[in-house]
């Protein structure tokens, strides 16, 4: 039995000095110290051993455990370091080295000029509302004075939900909401998304707009011209400048379209503004009366104007850009153009 024990404990030793790693060392230490390991074998023989005899045979099986076990503890810990050095040495970095260089974003081209034109009529003292994209037939058409046979209802140019319901085609409901829950003055600004079935160079099925309302006593033609030069100014150039031409929206009246002197001819006439000197920007006009009424605003007291303009035109004018698809087609090459 003695040279059963010996043996045992020289072939612990030899296997685990010879293990390289933590994890063949535990292999090695369950081997010999596991539940079914060679040592806890050896108690399974005290059966085979005189009575007498048993207790000096299990103390010296157990010393012989102590034995193994700080054996490897002992190997345990220069297993770790071992590997620990060799882990450091593998990740080891060379600070000399360059480093790699990180593009910074920038903001999309839509999202410039949204910013700007709200920080613009912020500056006039307008608030921002932003309605839903999903509206009612209601607050899209009827409160805005659209005829029941208007075309824009029509399935080709509305995509419809329900027969109620529908992707808002302008941001003009929004004005509708805000004029049912405030009454005059109103000064407002409505950005977001609308959507049209209309698709191609300067057209998207979804694109983004931008209306503004003003509502208050004495309210005319003039303010809002005054406004767009303001306007015309800050996004073109100083020497921009704005003429209004006669037009029809169901929810103004008068209506007009809104021009803007050609920033890159400067008005003389170019291939940009088709030699007229003018560029079509927006359309606006005095809120119609009807439009007041359906809101509980009186519009023998109160008058108003509004206006709206494609987000997407305005950056396309101001960059120069030829097709609206480049704002969604994530082409790198497009968009690194605006990094400041």
């Amino acid at each position: 039995m003695e040279e059963n024990i010996e043996k045992v404990v020289e072939e612990a030793a030899l296997e685990a000095e010879g293990a390289q790693s933590s994890r063949a060392l535990y292999e090695v230490k369950m081997k010999f110290l596991g539940r079914t390991g060679k040592v806890t074998a050896l108690l399974k023989n005290m059966r085979e051993i005189a009575a007498e005899a048993r207790p000096a045979f299990g103390k010296r099986v157990n010393a012989v455990r102590e034995k193994l076990e700080e054996l490897f503890s002992r190997l345990e810990e220069k297993v770790k370091e071992r590997e620990l050095a060799a882990r450091l040495k593998e990740e080891e970095i060379d600070v000399t080295l360059p480093g790699r260089h990180q593009r910074a974003g920038a903001l999309h081209p839509v999202t410039r000029i949204k910013s700007e034109l709200i920080e613009i009529f912020s500056g006039m003292g307008f608030e921002v509302f932003e309605g839903p994209e999903i509206e009612s037939e209601y607050y899209n058409f009827t409160a805005l004075n659209t005829p029941a046979d208007h075309p824009a209802r029509a399935m080709q140019d509305t995509f419809y939900i329900t027969d109620e319901f529908l992707l808002r085609t302008q941001t003009s409901a929004g004005q509708i909401r805000l004029m049912e829950k405030k009454k005059p003055p109103i000064k407002m600004l409505s950005p977001g998304k609308v959507f049209r079935a209309d698709d191609d160079a300067t057209h998207s099925p979804m694109f983004h707009q931008m209306e503004g309302l003003v509502v208050d006593k004495h309210i005319t033609l003039c303010d809002l011209q005054g406004m767009l030069d303001e306007f015309a100014r800050k996004v073109f150039s100083e020497t921009s400048k704005t003429r209004l031409r006669p037009s029809y929206f169901p929810f103004t009246e008068p209506s007009v379209e809104v021009d803007v002197s050609c920033a890159a001819c400067g008005g003389k006439g170019c291939s940009l503004c088709k030699g007229t000197g003018w560029i079509e920007v927006l359309g606006a006009g005095m809120v119609n009366r009807h439009v007041l009424e359906n809101c509980g605003i009186d519009p023998d007291e109160y008058s108003g104007f509004a206006f709206g303009m494609g987000i997407e035109r305005i950056a396309m004018l101001k960059y120069g850009i030829n097709h609206i698809r480049l704002f969604t087609e994530n082409d790198v090459r497009f968009l690194k153009e605006f990094e400041d």
